[in-house]
């Protein structure tokens, strides 16, 4: 019998988003309702959707690359071992300023659902 702490490999995929980037969920399980952590890849010359988390907060630890993080209209340049804390329900976007791949953590709590997730541009989608 598996133990209900025990989270097995699920194949982590790299997976398109209508965000305008890439995630890797890390975890996202049953076994871990306060949190959920995935990696996040932003191509260059990007900027994600402006969206926020319906009571959900987020942190965004830059692991590789060079981006500007926008959270509620606040602008910062944020690079490797900078990180961002992001009060939910708060608008955010990123943009990828460097030359590279732009990667970061992504630690929400709790853990990330799909309906907590809210498009804040007017098109609706990508761009």
């Amino acid at each position: 019998m598996q133990s209900d702490w025990f989270v097995p490999d699920a194949g982590r995929k790299e997976l398109w988003t209508e965000e305008r980037c890439f995630i890797t969920e890390l975890l996202n399980a049953p076994a871990s309702p306060d949190a959920s952590l995935a990696v996040a890849r932003v191509e260059p010359g990007v900027t994600t959707q402006l969206h926020k988390l319906a009571g959900t907060s987020e942190r965004y630890i830059i692991r590789k690359g060079k981006g500007i993080v926008e959270i509620d209209g606040v602008r910062q340049q944020l690079t490797v071992g900078d990180q961002a804390v992001i009060p939910a329900n708060a608008a955010q976007r990123i943009t990828n300023t460097g030359d590279g791949d732009l990667e970061f953590y992504c630690l929400c709590t709790p853990q990330f659902r799909p309906e907590v997730y809210v498009n804040l541009e007017e098109s609706g989608g990508a761009g």
